[in-house]
C-alpha cells in the first residue's frame, strides 16, 4: 500500500467513477482498477460494489475513506513542513472566505500580516458560506472565515470580529439631513434587497418582523451583489440595509449616508473556522495569533 493508491481511491470516491478519476489524475482506466483492487489485497476486503452500472462504497469502503481522506491530507502536511524547513518550496497559506468578509476585510489584514511575515504567500478563495466550508471540510483550504452558521460540530468555531448592519441612503434622500429615523419611517421608503436566498437578507428580515414592520416595507427591487445595491442607492433608487464593512468607503467619501434607527441594532458575528489537526502549517500558526490580536 502506499499514498498514491489511498489518494487514488479518495478520487475515485469523490468523483463517483473510476472513468472520471482516471480522466482527472491522467492515466489509463486499468491503472486506476489496478490501484483500487492493490487496497483491496491489503483490506483483504472489497472497497466498491457495483448496482446496475453504478459504482458504490462497500461497507468496508465507507469505514477506509475517512482515514484514507486523513492520512493523504496528513501526508501533504508532512511534505510541506520539510519543504518549509528545507526551503526548497514556497508556503502557500489557503484561505476562504465568504464575500462579505473576502472582498472588504480580509485584504486589508493580509496586507499588514504580510509586512510581518513577507515569505508567506496567500491563496484566497471566495464564495458563500456552504461552499467555504465544504472547501475546509475537503482539505481544499487551510481556514475559513464567514459570517453564517457553522452546523459542523467537529469544526472549530471560534469569533474574530462582529459586523453592523446599518441603513443607509443616497445625499439626495430626503432622510440624508438626519442622524435618526423611527422604525416605522421605513414604510416611507422602497427597500431595496439582497436576494431572496441571501443569508444578510434573512437577517434584516427577521430582525425587521420582530418590531412588526415588515410586512408594511415597499421593495424597490433586488439585486445579487453589494456593489450593485451601492451603485443603485447612490442613484436614489431606494434605501437599503447592509453590512457596515460593504459601505465604510462610500460613508467616509460621502458617496452614501448613514442613518440610524432609533432602539434598532443588527449585529452579526463573525467565524474564523478550522479544522482540528494534530499538525499544522506553522504560517497558519502565526496567521491564527495575528487574527486573534
Amino acid at each position: 500500500m502506499n499514498i498514491e493508491s489511498l489518494k487514488m481511491f479518495c478520487l475515485v470516491v469523490e468523483e463517483g467513477t473510476i472513468s472520471q478519476a482516471a480522466r482527472l489524475s491522467f492515466v489509463t482506466q486499468p491503472a486506476v482498477t489496478r490501484q483500487i483492487r492493490q487496497l483491496e489485497e491489503v483490506y483483504k476486503a472489497q472497497l466498491f460494489e457495483r448496482n446496475a452500472g453504478k459504482l458504490t462504497l462497500s461497507k468496508a469502503g465507507e469505514i477506509l475513506y475517512p482515514f484514507a481522506k486523513e492520512i493523504v491530507e496528513y501526508s501533504k502536511l508532512s511534505f510541506a513542513a520539510i519543504q518549509e524547513l528545507t526551503g526548497n518550496e514556497e508556503i502557500v497559506l489557503n484561505i476562504g472566505a465568504s464575500s462579505t468578509i473576502g472582498e472588504y476585510l480580509l485584504p486589508g489584514l493580509l496586507g499588514e500580516f504580510n509586512r510581518s511575515y513577507p515569505d508567506l504567500k496567500f491563496s484566497l478563495s471566495i464564495g458563500n458560506t456552504p461552499t467555504i466550508l465544504a472547501k475546509l471540510e475537503n482539505n481544499e483550504i487551510d481556514i475559513a472565515f464567514v459570517e453564517g452558521a457553522v452546523e459542523n460540530k467537529e469544526l472549530i468555531r471560534e469569533k474574530f470580529a462582529d459586523d453592523e448592519l446599518i441603513l443607509v441612503t443616497s445625499p439626495a434622500h430626503l432622510w440624508s439631513s438626519r442622524d435618526h429615523i423611527s422604525i416605522q419611517e421605513l414604510s416611507e421608503a422602497k427597500m431595496i434587497w439582497r436576494e431572496t436566498d441571501s443569508g444578510t437578507r434573512l437577517i434584516v428580515e427577521n430582525a425587521l418582523n420582530e418590531h412588526g414592520v415588515l410586512g408594511n416595507i415597499k421593495s424597490a427591487m433586488e439585486l445579487g451583489s453589494y456593489q450593485s445595491i451601492k451603485s443603485a442607492v447612490e442613484a436614489d433608487l431606494g434605501v437599503s440595509i447592509m453590512p457596515r464593512l460593504t459601505v465604510t468607503k462610500e460613508i467616509k467619501s460621502g458617496t452614501l449616508h448613514e442613518v440610524k434607527i432609533t432602539n434598532f441594532l443588527i449585529s452579526r458575528d463573525l467565524w474564523m473556522v478550522q479544522k482540528s489537526h494534530r499538525f499544522k502549517k506553522s504560517g497558519l500558526k502565526y496567521f491564527v495569533q495575528f487574527i486573534r490580536q
